[in-house]
């Protein structure tokens, strides 16, 4: 988990996007660590000689975008070093000869003065950007830096020989520190994570000046290239430390070069389903007609706007402004909480318990729809039920099914209620800020929020609310891994492959809409079910794509209802909320006939065709 902070200001701040952390246990092979690291940096990093070519050739428009290029290359040259080392400096004869995880890297001795006079010269004659001042400060850092690739930068790799090895080649550079001083002064985290500017952008290039001088806490111009075999015993060197345990066993198992052996299945090819499952139409099929009773949710006390995006900038995205990522989404900003998801759900059980006047001993069921959840045992289903005071019920159960959670929950609850003719509580919450990591394309999407649904039976002979629903899952494997956490291959944060994820909402879209063209109103004054739908409520997924796949499926803007602008992607919680919010801006000023549909990771997909009175809102 890699939660949000907030800084002495109060503000969110992404401390893993200025401060690179890996999980080791994760990588068996050099080659699956080499992966990461060039999604992570190479990837969105301009090489030296790049940037100085763009400055003879006049490609930078201000310094601000120089220092963003220079930064991200200093990231990238020393990445095996942020990512898996601690450079200590040792007297010489204090450093074990013996050990195999203390290490000295074979540094290339290179000319940095060509480059520093370039980049110099090249500053100077940009024009400045909004904080002359601080573009200067951050420009002193980061030169800094690049001076000291010299003689403790470049050359370094992810394996590094040992001290008894170096030994062995007597010629093996290394950086000596002439007059350290332990004492050299950096800058804590809290100086990194506190620092505030008017200038997104500026905020957070600083903090990546601040994390990169804090590679190298010694004085640059007292630091010399020497060869192993001329050090004396009160010479200090750098040397180098695993960063922690998982990074000291990962080293192990990439030289010893045997990784634990993995066997992927090869998936069979898609084929298509004997019959369609029709959509379950609930006057036809059940017995005891479903009511909804009420309407809750709790939503992320903290708001990140897209401008908190910018001001946290990681190393490894690629500039957006606030408006870009607004034009790009539709979100202008994202909620997200402090609280854990199960205590997020179980505000909301709560709210909805009361709005419908029932006590605990009356639900049969407790159904959660969550694809956040770390809880395994016991469920949080039951946690939920037993928190609530419920001694006993015919079923409490979480549903994974992404963000068709609510398509999938209402449609078990509909089922129970046959069974047991007693309300069942359906609850839908996603905690994602602290699974996100460093993965720009989710961490501008996603949001946490929880909402709960209670369904009991309606009044003998009355119509039911729950009309119509409808399930899907699966499909090609491409479109049912759109969507993965954990993803080893990216840190186990969450990832989104946008391409995937449009395929299968467009498919289930025009699926969705096919099948209520079929089906006849229930009332008979419209030709079709779809023609009888007063809103579309669909999950908020990203508004501009859903917008313009709905359009295609032949669902006009004006029909769709969104929140996603204020409260971001909430996967199964998203359509609660939506609802929630439609009621409190009068958009469900009366009983509305709602057709909302869920599509999302594992090629999930799931629609209800319901009927929604704002005074089940709570």
């Amino acid at each position: 988990m890699k939660p949000f902070v907030l800084d002495r200001y109060g503000r969110i701040v992404f401390p893993f996007n200025f401060l690179p952390e890996l999980d080791f246990s994760v990588f068996d092979t050099l080659e699956e660590f080499e992966a990461v690291i060039r999604r992570d940096f190479e990837d969105k990093a301009r090489t030296e000689t790049e940037i100085v070519a763009r400055l003879a050739e006049g490609d930078y428009r201000q310094r601000y975008w120089l220092l963003r290029d220079l930064a991200g290359h200093l990231f990238w040259i020393d990445r095996y070093a942020m990512t898996m080392y601690e450079r200590r400096p040792t007297r010489w004869r204090d450093v074990a000869r013996q050990r195999a995880d203390v290490f000295l890297p074979r540094l290339i001795d290179v000319d940095a003065g060509p480059a520093i006079g370039a980049l110099q010269a090249g500053y100077r004659g940009l024009p400045p950007g909004s904080d002359e001042r601080a573009e200067d400060v951050m420009f002193g850092i980061l030169l800094d830096v690049f001076r000291s690739r010299q003689t403790a930068g470049v050359g370094i790799a992810a394996l590094n020989p040992t001290v008894g090895e170096a030994l062995a080649r007597p010629d093996t550079l290394v950086c000596r520190l002439l007059n350290y001083a332990p004492d050299y002064p950096g800058y804590t985290v809290d100086d990194i994570l506190g620092y505030a500017h008017p200038v997104p952008e500026l905020e957070a290039l600083m903090r990546h000046a601040m994390v990169l001088h804090d590679q190298f806490r010694w004085d640059r111009e007292q630091a010399r290239l020497v060869s192993v075999k001329d050090l004396a015993d009160d010479d200090v060197v750098v040397v180098l430390h695993p960063r922690n345990a998982d990074v000291a066993r990962f080293i192990r198992r990439a030289r010893d070069g045997q990784p634990r052996p993995l066997i992927t299945p090869r998936p069979s090819p898609p084929r298509t389903p004997v019959t369609p499952c029709a959509p379950v139409d609930v006057r036809a099929r059940f017995t005891v007609m479903p009511r909804l009773e009420a309407l809750a949710v709790c939503k992320g006390e903290r708001a990140c706007t897209n401008e908190d995006l910018v001001r946290n900038a990681a190393y490894c995205w690629s500039p957006m402004t606030a408006e870009e990522i607004r034009a790009k989404t539709g979100i202008v900003q994202r909620l997200y909480t402090e609280l854990t998801l199960e205590e997020l759900a179980l505000r909301a059980a709560r709210a909805a318990l009361v709005k419908s006047g029932r006590q605990p001993e009356e639900i049969g069921a407790v159904l959660f729809c969550s694809c956040t959840s770390t809880r395994a045992c016991p469920s949080v289903a039951a946690w939920i039920s037993g928190q609530l005071g419920i001694l006993q019920t015919h079923a409490s159960y979480d549903l994974v099914a992404a963000c068709a959670g609510l398509a999938y929950g209402l449609s078990q609850a509909a089922r129970l209620l046959q069974e047991t003719g007693r309300p069942a509580l359906v609850v839908c919450a996603e905690k994602f800020s602290d699974k996100i990591g460093t993965v720009r394309a989710s961490r501008m999407i996603f949001g946490d929020s929880a909402g709960a649904l209670v369904l009991g039976p309606a009044p003998a002979g009355a119509p039911p609310d729950l009309e119509v629903f409808q399930t899907y899952a699966s499909g090609p494997m491409s479109e049912v891994e759109s969507i993965i956490w954990p993803n080893p291959t990216f840190d186990n944060s969450i990832t989104v492959h946008g391409p995937e994820v449009r395929a299968l909402v467009s498919r289930y879209l025009s699926q969705m809409v096919g099948e209520l063209s079929a089906l006849p109103d229930p009332d008979g004054r419209a030709r079709s079910l779809l023609e009888s739908i007063d809103l579309v409520v669909p999950h908020q997924a990203n508004k501009t794509m859903v917008t313009n796949l709905a359009r295609g499926a032949g669902l006009p803007a004006e029909r769709l209802y969104f929140n996603i602008e204020r409260v971001g992607n909430t996967s199964a919680a998203s359509i609660p909320l939506a609802l929630h919010d439609a009621v409190r801006e009068g958009v469900i000023d009366r009983p509305l006939r709602v057709f909302a549909p869920g599509f999302g990771a594992g090629a999930v997909g799931g629609y209800v065709v319901m009927r929604v009175a704002p005074a089940i809102a709570a």
